[in-house]
């Protein structure tokens, strides 16, 4: 999959296509290949047929002491039914490759050349590739958990098999905020399905197996082993624009992970996933940056559950929504802060209310456009990001409490969230809805 996960100093979403490919090499390259190699074998075979019996008589007795430094293969065998290799077993017809589609508007060069083009065709573009856990079987359907990176945009996705054999899928539903999503396709081929551990109870230093596609299907099934490097580890996730649209707690291991990867397994030696890879870190980003190593992250097997849970069940994640226009504190000139807002000089981070929706739950609690949003539920707010990871740690139909301030004094009110989430009311910019 992948899209570009290449890190410039934001974590960004993995992209598969930037592996080589392989060129194709013509009958007449491979004949002349054989003959070089022919030619360069009778050459030498005829030198030895020349030379040969003057050599053996000259040095007959050399060539006999000689003998004793030939070699031959050991029979014996070595022992790899490590736990290891019985972890990869027990998932690895499990995960799979994910192939995805948009549609491109093309023609027929010749048919250009002799102005007999008609109009443009419409043909299907690869745009991504990425891996994919099989995790339920249902009847004849087979579901799988995978990155929504890696099938957005698309309108067409097939699933390669460890086997080799290629199914078309359907998107069952997806989260961006999670970055997972679900597709399913013909359980009839489906010959092993993967469980998930608990990912509370790993441990770091433990040993960690990561399974997928790197750099496409081409290296479908690859297993890297490392460790758990961090249980817990916060970052900020960004947008294909390089926004931040919120943070994620990711498990970070140095298993080897490229792109391609996203959306395969992190396995413990159980044969168990405890995370769904999703990106790795590669450079500091920024001039005279940084090249980093061992540096990946999968998203946790216990969010993982309850997001594709939801997913299978409403084809989305349902989330609270403010109904309000917002801007980072950041974004506003320090003379505006003190003659429009009126902050404190000691308020220093925070977002900027724009605007109130007609539909918003804030419309009758006394917050206004100007007022700046400090806190909800008790967790600090700074910018858009860190309102998103405070508002999203409730569900629809609570009462939280807002911390603000207007006029220049602090405030709180306790609003109930009746809005739900949507493709209308949130964006991913600084000058946002939320």
């Amino acid at each position: 999959m992948s899209k570009n996960e290449q890190f410039d100093g934001e974590f960004t979403e993995s992209d598969p296509n930037n592996g080589s490919a392989k060129q194709p090499i013509s009958k007449q390259q491979g004949l002349g290949k054989v003959f070089l190699i022919g030619l360069c074998a009778g050459v030498l075979g005829g030198g030895v047929a020349v030379g040969g019996y003057t050599l053996y008589q000259n040095n007959s007795t050399q060539l006999a002491s000689n003998s004793q430094g030939t070699t031959a293969t050991s029979n014996v065998k070595v022992n790899v039914n490590t736990q290891t290799a019985k972890a990869f077993d027990a998932v690895k017809d499990a995960v799979v490759s994910v192939e995805a589609y948009s549609e491109q508007q093309s023609s027929s060069s010749l048919e250009d050349l002799f102005g007999q083009n008609s109009g443009n065709s419409t043909s299907q573009t690869s745009t991504s590739e990425g891996s994919g856990v099989i995790y339920k079987k249902s009847g004849n359907t087979a579901y799988i958990v995978t990155n929504n990176h890696v099938i957005s945009g698309a309108n067409k996705v097939e699933v390669l098999l460890n086997s080799g054999k290629k199914l078309s899928a359907t998107v069952v539903g997806h989260d961006s905020v999670t970055d997972l999503a679900v597709l399913k396709i013909s359980a009839k081929d489906v010959k092993q399905v993967a469980s998930f551990g608990n990912s509370d109870n790993i441990k770091v230093g433990e040993t960690a197996l990561a399974i997928g596609s790197p750099l496409g299907s081409e290296y479908a099934t690859s297993l890297t082993q490392g460790i758990i490097s961090a249980k817990s580890r916060t970052i900020n996730v960004t947008n294909s624009s390089g926004v931040t649209t919120g943070q994620a707690t990711v498990i970070q291991t140095d298993a080897a992970i490229n792109p391609g990867n996203s959306g395969g397994a992190l396995v413990n030696l159980q044969g168990q996933v405890i995370g769904i890879n999703s990106m790795k870190l590669s450079s500091t980003g920024s001039s005279g940056s940084t090249s980093v190593e061992g540096m990946g992250f999968a998203i946790p097997s216990n969010e993982v559950v309850s997001i594709i849970n939801q997913l299978v069940e409403n084809g989305k994640v349902k989330r609270p929504a403010l109904g309000i226009s917002l801007v980072d504190l950041d974004y506003v000139s320090q003379s505006a802060r003190t003659d429009t807002l009126k902050l404190p000089t000691d308020v220093t981070s925070g977002v900027v209310v724009m605007k109130i929706d007609s539909s918003s739950p804030l419309k009758d609690s006394g917050i206004a456009k100007y007022d700046v949003i400090t806190s909800i539920g008790g967790k600090k707010v700074t910018d858009l990001a860190s309102l998103r990871q405070a508002l999203y740690e409730h569900k629809i139909g609570d009462t939280v409490e807002i911390g603000y301030y207007h006029e220049g004094k602090q405030q709180t009110a306790n609003v109930k969230l009746t809005l739900e989430a949507d493709d209308s009311n949130t964006t991913t910019s600084s000058n946002s809805n939320e």
